[in-house]
């Protein structure tokens, strides 16, 4: 809950139909049964292509099974992504294309310079103009060009099939096919079709979530000052006091950097199985609308790749997932990904900086957005943007007006990952690994993976994988006490967000991100300084460092930008996940015999176990139920004033009867998450008796002071507020409070935020007194979830994805999986050949051209 805190050319199709039999397949439903009853449903998907020609430059086979799911069958590379760009454009076609005008640079020319992009990813919600600078500047061609250049030929064959499948899905509906769907867009002038390179720009894209794109405002408005000698001899006779950075203003980090977005993951060893196979759950916690929520989809090309998972809207390679023989995940790493370099300006000249006694100029690139106007006409807007050899230029003066680009300093940004063009290639290796040993050695060998961790499993393997292997810049000690500039020591100092980033100074080479000898990009840290653990009991991670992989096995003496080591209190996420993962490999939990199986995870892992209840609730009511009311005049989470007094008695009698859960049926848990999130305001040593232990980082911080009972008693007044402005009762049922909609239709939903210790994650942006806690906006929460193991012979994979397939609410897969998500009934999903055409939901469809 919240917490206040062309576009290619077209190619001719294969065959042509007549008018008349164009007019009439307009109208058809395709249907290949497979299996047992229900398997002579119909699915409709448009005007029906003929039947796939033999010199076809692309062609696929597209089972759909339950829940929508695409089995994707190919002859080869190209074939592959033209059924997934199809299938994608098929059920996400609006949010595509509006997309795919973010990463052109292109939203203002029909939306506008100054609406916000209309759903958050990992670049947030900018106004438009920034966000066409932004990508006009940092994803230039010349840029896209030298990622093509490194990429292998199957990818590219991969990429260009799924924009010719895309493109496929525009031409169709554009002609009027696929009556009644996409409704929201299809006949939108900005519906259009895209070329490999707008493909590998989206791709491209991705890679800059832990940096360029938290600051994406900063880099489109870095414009250089006029240049003025007397102007910079004045700035240079200043000493600027160190009070001028006391307000810095930080963009939220939209990865890692506020509640929800994240992830949960363990892989269980055989040693935790019991048999043997090992055990992978993966779980992010994601957006559930955008360009970045997640597309669940399986593509086959016998002899060469078969591989089920997810990738995220407008990106053909399966990102997280699992073959025959290998299943990983991934979970938001704590490692820095960036750096600032402090440029000290050429005199009278603030587009020059100098380097070991050197003018270097700038890199100037004049950039022009066209913008629609009032009248609906398009006028050009032009800003000329900068690049160094660190990276774009950015103008930090609306975070300080201290770090603003002035006539005598400059500020640039270097994103690890805007150098990394071996992201996808890795991907791409590991969709087709044969054995967990062969997907380690690729990680090791391409470190490429951009800013989030990795737990994999594999068939035959007994241990567990976990490794933070990725691009991380290479800093080292010396240079971050040599090379931190006076401004960059008060930004480590004071501002929490920044307190691993290298604010480096950029006049002087020996300040160089340095270069191991196993690194394979300059600045990077080479993969053998880099955490990794194997184990058969288990690995996890849930979003805190590398440090906990298994609590039986803290790992220490890496990087410090990899993130704190036993310096600070993991999560109650955390905290819950390993009391999870532990109990179930004990049997002391409410499962049954011990072992890690594939029902028993499933169970576990919904549960939706509140851990600070689990642990203060108790303690809490004794301190702050004393009485019908409390005294409290201000709300601690937002400052506004209510009170004087606040009624608490319906409060304290919900959480004493509330079962410590946030399941559908639970009643009461909104009130402990409002009086939660307030509580946790306090400083740890205000709040807990029992400090954190790093010999026990499980069980602590715990126990809460009795000196808090005053201000804990103002955390629940307010709560108890909160709840009676939102007309919910506070005996209110969990899945009355937390649901999506879909049609106007309330789907019950369960778990929570993670700051109350909820592994089981369902966060609302929304506020409990703007209409219960949605998650039908911009919420973030368990999104693509899998158990996978490999039992002989075959792959057992269990799945969701939370918020179904389709964006479209005309679609059949607008809610069916969300449905069964808050059921708990998870799928089974088809993995074999046998079990495709075995699924009583099958439906097939062949397209080529």
């Amino acid at each position: 809950m919240r917490q206040d805190n062309p576009r290619g050319r077209r190619r001719p199709l294969a065959l042509a139909f007549t008018a008349t039999a164009m007019a009439a397949a307009a109208t058809l439903l395709v249907a290949c049964g497979g299996g047992g009853g229900g398997g002579s449903g119909f699915f409709p998907i448009g005007p029906i292509s003929p039947p796939p020609a033999e010199n076809a430059t692309y062609k696929a086979e597209i089972r759909r099974t339950a829940m929508g799911v695409p089995h994707i069958k190919a002859d080869n590379w190209a074939g592959a992504g033209y059924g997934y760009g199809y299938a994608q454009a098929q059920d996400d076609l609006c949010t595509m294309a509006n997309s795919f005008l973010t990463y052109r640079g292109e939203r203002s020319r029909y939306f506008g310079a100054d609406a916000q992009i209309p759903f958050s990813s990992t670049i947030g919600r900018p106004k438009n103009i920034d966000s066409d600078f932004f990508h006009k500047h940092v994803i230039s061609d010349d840029v896209v060009a030298t990622m093509l250049k490194q990429q292998p030929d199957t990818l590219i064959k991969l990429v260009e099939g799924f924009a010719a499948g895309y493109n496929r899905y525009v031409r169709e509906i554009k002609a009027g096919g696929s009556a009644g769907a996409n409704a929201a867009c299809r006949n939108e002038a900005w519906v259009q079709p895209v070329t490999r390179e707008d493909i590998f720009r989206r791709m491209y894209a991705a890679n800059f979530a832990a940096g360029l794109s938290n600051f994406l405002p900063n880099i489109a408005g870095a414009t250089a000052p006029a240049a003025s000698v007397a102007m910079a001899r004045r700035e240079a006779a200043k000493s600027e006091p160190a009070t001028r950075l006391a307000a810095v203003r930080m963009p939220e980090l939209q990865v890692g950097g506020h509640e929800g977005v994240g992830s949960n993951m363990i892989g269980f060893g055989t040693g935790a199985t019991g048999g043997d196979s090992p055990l992978l759950f993966g779980n992010p916690h994601w957006y559930w609308r955008g360009p970045d929520r997640f597309y669940q989809a399986q593509l086959t090309i016998p002899g060469q790749v078969n591989i089920s998972g997810t990738s995220f809207l407008g990106i053909p390679v399966i990102l997280i997932g699992f073959n025959n023989d290998v299943a990983w995940s991934h979970t938001v790493s704590t490692a820095t990904r960036f750096g600032f370099f402090e440029l000290k300006l050429a005199s009278g000249d603030p587009t020059s900086y100098m380097r070991d006694g050197a003018a270097v100029k700038m890199k100037a690139a004049n950039i022009t957005v066209q913008v629609k106007q009032d009248g609906g006409g398009v006028v050009p807007v032009t800003r000329t943007l900068y690049k160094s050899e660190y990276g774009p230029l950015i103008n930090l003066g609306a975070l300080s007006p201290a770090l603003a680009w002035s006539q005598t300093t400059a500020y640039a940004i270097r994103d690890i990952n805007a150098d990394n063009f071996r992201l996808f290639r890795n991907w791409h290796r590991w969709n087709t690994a044969k054995s967990l040993d062969e997907f380690i050695a690729i990680q090791k060998e391409e470190v490429a993976i951009p800013w989030v961790n990795t737990v994999a499993v594999g068939r035959g393997a007994a241990k567990a994988w976990y490794a933070d292997i990725g691009a991380i810049p290479n800093v080292s000690p010396a240079q971050m006490t040599d090379c931190t500039t006076p401004t960059g020591q008060m930004l480590n100092a004071g501002v929490a967000s920044l307190a691993r980033v290298p604010v480096f100074d950029g006049s002087r080479s020996a300040c160089d991100w340095q270069t191991d000898a196993d690194s394979p990009q300059k600045g990077v840290i080479g993969a053998s300084r880099l955490p990794n653990l194997q184990r058969d009991d288990y690995v996890a991670n849930m979003n805190d460092s590398y440090w906990l992989a298994n609590p039986k096995a803290p790992m220490t003496g890496y990087p410090p930008i990899m993130g704190p080591a036993g310096t600070s209190p993991v999560s109650f996420r955390t905290r819950m996940g390993n009391l999870l993962a532990q109990g179930r490999i004990d049997g002391g939990d409410a499962y049954g015999a011990k072992g890690a199986t594939a029902d028993t995870v499933k169970r576990m892992v919904l549960n939706s176990r509140a851990l600070t209840a689990e642990l203060f609730k108790d303690q809490a009511l004794a301190m702050v139920c004393t009485g019908p009311t409390v005294s409290v005049s201000k709300d601690p989470a937002t400052g506004d004033a209510i009170g004087p007094t606040v009624d608490v008695s319906a409060a304290c009698a919900a959480l004493r009867a509330w079962d410590n859960t946030g399941t559908v049926a639970s009643r009461g848990a909104h009130v402990w998450d409002e009086f939660w999130n307030r509580a946790s305001l306090l400083p740890a040593a205000t709040l807990y008796d029992v400090p954190f232990d790093p010999a026990d980082p499980i069980h602590t911080p715990r126990d809460l002071k009795s000196s808090a009972a005053v201000a804990l008693r103002e955390a629940l007044g307010a709560a108890a507020a909160r709840v009676q402005a939102s007309g919910f009762a506070a005996d209110a049922k969990r899945g009355d409070v937390l649901f999506a909609t879909r049609s106007g239709e309330k789907i019950p939903l369960y778990g929570g935020c993670g700051g109350p210790g909820y592994f089981t994650i369902a966060c609302s942006e929304n506020r409990l007194d703007k209409g219960g806690y949605s998650m039908d906006n911009d919420p973030n929460g368990n999104s693509y979830m899998q158990i996978v193991r490999f039992p002989a012979g075959g792959v057992e994979a269990h799945t969701f994805l939370t918020f179904s397939l389709s964006d479209d609410p005309a679609s059949a897969h607008n809610a069916d999986y969300t449905r069964a998500y808050s059921a708990g009934q998870w799928l089974k999903v088809p993995f074999s050949e046998a079990e495709i055409q075995a699924d009583a939901a099958l439906k097939t469809s062949s397209i080529s051209e």
